[in-house]
């Protein structure tokens, strides 16, 4: 009875709103971080999910990297993990010499090795993991990303961006990721303050290359620090910067956003960056000479944040509590740590990962990994009591519905698709739903034994989902 209540009331509401015109779902997977889908909900919610902390991967503890390194990248390219990040050891004016851009590789993204690469003499050796040094201010914020623009050349397989204020972005391509070089000497782009980790990659779903850049939300560097956006088509002319926005938001500083597509839904950027406080301040100076940190960065604190965007100025800040919050130990609570890498990769079957800069400023400096289950940012969670969301209108390509799940033993998901004015359509209705319980990445949803839902491909539906003490983490239909 609870449940025909549940779906009478969404009906009811369905059918009183306005003419919608379709959401086109193709066959992509469709994660919940914002509303995009979504059009009634009844006693469930959009619930952040918290990463959970699986310890240090690597420190920066070579002489040339140290207590400063910071601006990680990592790529994942097929079967290889790749982390790049600035090296140095102590704070001095952004872009000098001594930044250097060091790598790191890895086989599953757990376990990390800094290889011999010979490629430039630095502190008397040419025993390093240095891929990029004496190419000041670029090795200040280095920051490559693996081109999938189908047009690419295969000798600039690898793109990067790096530079200041001053300087501009300056572009650079690699065809192995390891060897280096400009693709032209003046800056593709100076229309921003840069004094940041300044992000790049080809979207599939826009067909064009985006550059997420650091500005200030006032002149000069006043008010917040906050974020540009700026596109091409061929990496090197790029358009008149937009500044980004957050919604009805409160300003903060966000020192870095790492945006980036989500690689089982690349029409979603995910930004997932550090939160800086300036002045607030949570070690004394006593506690701050224990740990080594240098006296310049403990009197401020950061925590990792979470938003979205699929295009366009508009960031989708839907939680404003953090995403990874700093750790037990005052070590943690310094200025401008626990910032994150830029993009997030698969490391299991089930499992995602984000690397994350921690102790900045310190002898302990390093970079940690958290993991996460794959889709797994945010769901949609039904209670106890039980509940339902109904989507907008939508088209799909493709001949099954898949579902990335988790239910208690006591929970369970119907789910009944409908016509485009919200009549349940002959088949799949509610009372022919499969009653879904379980915990699982792939789940193919039946009504009566029948999975097959090409009949309904390109026609305009909904889908009504109820949910008892269960999360729902994405859909996608698909062949």
């Amino acid at each position: 009875m609870k449940l025909f209540r549940l779906f009478l009331s969404a009906t009811l509401i369905s059918s009183i709103a306005h003419a919608q015109s379709p959401v086109d779902l193709k066959d992509r997977r469709e994660i919940f971080v914002d509303h995009y889908l979504i059009d009634q909900m009844t006693s469930v919610e959009i619930v952040k999910h918290t990463p959970y902390d699986e310890g240090m991967v690597f420190p920066f503890d070579k002489p040339w990297e140290g207590h400063f390194s910071a601006y990680v990248t990592i790529l994942k390219d097929g079967d290889l993990y790749r982390a790049y990040y600035r090296g140095v050891r102590e704070a001095d004016k952004d872009g000098n010499d001594a930044e250097v851009t060091c790598y790191a590789e890895s086989k599953d993204g757990i376990h990390w090795v800094k290889p011999e690469l010979g490629l430039f003499d630095v502190h008397r050796t040419t025993k390093n993991n240095i891929v990029l040094a004496h190419a000041a201010p670029v090795t200040h914020n280095f920051s490559p990303f693996l081109d999938k623009n189908p047009g690419v050349n295969p000798g600039e397989k690898y793109k990067a961006l790096g530079g200041t204020g001053k300087s501009g972005l300056i572009a650079w391509s690699s065809p192995d990721g390891i060897h280096w070089k400009k693709l032209q000497d003046e800056p593709v782009f100076t229309q921003g303050k840069f004094d940041s980790q300044n992000v790049a990659f080809w979207s599939e779903s826009e067909n064009q290359y985006i550059c997420y850049f650091r500005t200030w939300t006032e002149e000069g560097y006043n008010g917040f620090r906050s974020v540009g956006r700026t596109t091409s088509k061929d990496f090197i002319h790029w358009t008149e910067p937009q500044q980004m926005t957050f919604g009805n938001t409160p300003l903060e500083h966000l020192y870095t956003q790492q945006t980036s597509p989500y690689f089982r839904a690349p029409h979603i950027y995910v930004a997932i960056g550090g939160r800086f406080m300036p002045g607030r301040q949570v070690l004394t100076e006593e506690q701050a000479k224990a740990l080594e940190v240098n006296p310049k960065y403990f009197k401020d604190c950061s925590d990792a944040f979470f938003m979205t965007t699929r295009g366009g100025n508009n960031y989708d800040r839907l939680f404003m509590e953090a995403f990874i919050r700093p750790g037990i130990g005052l070590d943690n609570w310094v200025s401008r740590s626990n910032y994150p890498a830029l993009n997030v990769v698969q490391t299991g079957p089930a499992e995602m990962s984000i690397y994350v800069n921690q102790d900045y400023a310190q002898p302990s400096a390093h970079l940690r990994r958290y993991s996460m289950r794959l889709d797994g940012f945010t769901s949609i969670r039904g209670k106890y009591e039980g509940g339902v969301f109904t989507t907008k209108p939508f088209t799909f390509d493709g001949n099954k519905l898949q579902l990335n799940y988790a239910t208690s033993a006591v929970g369970e998901i119907k789910i009944e698709l409908q016509d485009k004015q919200g009549k349940p359509i002959p088949g799949f209705s509610i009372d022919d739903a499969q009653t879904i319980i379980g915990n699982e990445i792939s789940r193919i949803v039946e009504w009566n034994g029948n999975s097959d839902v090409s009949a309904l491909a390109g026609k305009t539906i909904k889908m009504r989902v109820y949910l008892k003490d269960a999360d729902l983490y994405s859909i996608r239909f698909n062949r």
